[in-house]
């Protein structure tokens, strides 16, 4: 009879045990699932942050890139107003004003605070869906197309912005042929309203299609450049985790991204900026396919590359600042580098 206790007791003591480990190991897993979910909406706060940071410094390069890529649209080389960068630069501080070359600012802080912190945000929870759990050894295809589903994504969600950062970017002056609206707004806001009224729904998300085919482009360039440059150097002990090796491959992956995106973002900023008759059809552009057949018909191949430079010195500073800032921020909130 008492052995027969003794084993009830050690059963019960058992089982008790077993009910404690069960309830310590739902408890680390909740522990560990609140972590997770932290982290990750930490990364999409410090990239929309430190995205904002790179677009509130490159701004003035950015108003000149649009209006080189709008210049001389569907018409001949010699009808340029803006032949250069440097310029560009000096003729809008000119004939407008220093404070022009900050036009679009608020839609672009908009843009970076959607767009790009879905862009980059999602990028490492996307890469470790896809099976790169290991940083150091994830095969490239795989951060290639993580970055391509984070980037359309953001594009699709963001688009508005994009079509406002880019019309109040435009020239002041109505260009020949329709290659811009003429858009006139006074403020960020007052444009989306606008749109909405004036367009419906519809003009918010005009040039979606190359919009989104940029983005992919971008994101599974920029990125995974970024990351992969990164952990090669450090992989071939080349350098060490550090600044230097954040400013080396931000620099890589600043001109790749330019190579690569240079082509889509003229069509998309002549789609979003043409001109649009009352039933809502644009002037110029049906579509993305018919804005580059109409371009390389009259403007030939090299006109693709047309604003190349100020795409690559917005797209390489801003790629340069924007992983500085968001490394050293996971740094400081305690999450591992990229």
């Amino acid at each position: 009879m008492k052995d027969k206790h003794v084993t009830s007791v050690a059963i019960a003591v058992e089982d008790l045990g077993n009910s404690v480990i069960s309830k310590e190991g739902a408890l680390q897993e909740h522990k560990g699932f609140t972590k997770w979910r932290h982290n990750n909406v930490t990364m999409f706060v410090l990239a929309g942050i430190s995205n904002m940071c790179a677009a509130a410094i490159t701004n003035p390069v950015n108003v000149v890139k649009v209006r080189m890529q709008l210049d001389g649209a569907l018409f001949s080389p010699q009808n340029q107003n803006y032949p250069g960068l440097i310029r560009g630069i000096i003729r809008v501080a000119k004939e407008e004003n220093v404070l022009s070359l900050w036009k679009g600012t608020g839609a672009a802080l908009l843009r970076e605070a959607s767009y790009s912190s879905i862009r980059m945000g999602a990028y490492e929870p996307l890469k470790k869906a896809l099976g790169g759990d290991n940083p150091v050894h994830t095969p490239l295809w795989i951060k290639v197309t993580a970055g391509a589903c984070a980037g359309v994504i953001g594009s699709a969600i963001a688009n508005p912005t994009d079509v406002v950062m880019v019309r109040m970017q435009g020239p002041e002056q109505a260009s020949l042929g329709g290659s811009s609206g003429h858009w006139k707004y006074r403020g960020t806001f007052h444009a989306f309203t606008s749109i909405a009224k004036q367009e419906g729904i519809r003009g918010l998300y005009r040039g979606l299609g190359p919009t989104m085919q940029r983005a992919a482009l971008l994101n599974s360039v920029q990125v995974p450049s970024y990351d992969h440059t990164k952990h090669t150097l450090l992989n071939a002990g080349l350098m060490e985790e550090g600044i230097l090796c954040h400013l080396a491959s931000s620099m890589t992956a600043g001109l790749a991204t330019a190579l690569a995106i240079s082509p889509v973002d003229l069509l998309r900023t002549r789609i979003m900026q043409q001109g649009i008759h009352a039933d809502g059809s644009g002037v110029l552009y049906a579509s993305s396919l018919d804005c580059l057949w109409k371009t390389l018909q009259v403007e030939g191949p090299r006109s693709l590359y047309k604003g190349f430079v100020p795409v690559w010195m917005r797209i390489g500073p801003h790629t340069v600042i924007t992983f500085f800032i968001f490394e050293q921020l996971r740094k400081a909130f305690g999450i591992n580098p990229l």
